[in-house]
């Protein structure tokens, strides 16, 4: 079992930026840190669950194109067990509540809400005009 926990949410400026952390504790001997893939999925009030970004056990990225553009960075450190959403040139559209979630099965492409194993809480980021 995994649990995890954002922070560094909160209430930014458009233009400005924030970064995210998600932080796993793994209640289970059998996988590591290492084992899972690490992602991220926002939701935005009224809207679908919609994937953001995500890094794979194997060190590569990926990235919703149609609403990052270029402007988020995930990455991990799997000495601490996290993973991070550096968010940068915000928008009033990004303001969602943002959920880091774990993946064993491994597929290239974007996430599917499905195919996630453990979800976290989720964090609250508001971006002003």
């Amino acid at each position: 079992q995994v649990q995890l926990v954002e922070s560094g949410g909160g209430l930014v400026q458009a233009g400005g930026s924030l970064r995210l952390s998600c932080a796993a504790s793994l209640r289970t001997f059998i996988r590591t840190f290492s084992s899972y893939d690490m992602g991220w999925f926002r939701q935005a009030p009224g809207k679908e669950l919609e994937f953001v970004a995500a890094r794979n056990r194997y060190g590569s990225s990926t990235y919703n194109t149609d609403s990052v553009n270029g402007r988020f960075t995930v990455s991990r450190d799997n000495a601490k067990n996290t993973v991070d959403l550096q968010m940068n040139s915000l928008k009033p559209e990004d303001t969602a509540v943002y959920y880091c979630a774990a993946r064993s099965v491994y597929r290239a492409g974007d996430w599917r809400a499905h195919e996630v194993d453990y979800w976290g809480q989720g964090t609250q980021v508001t971006v002003s005009s």
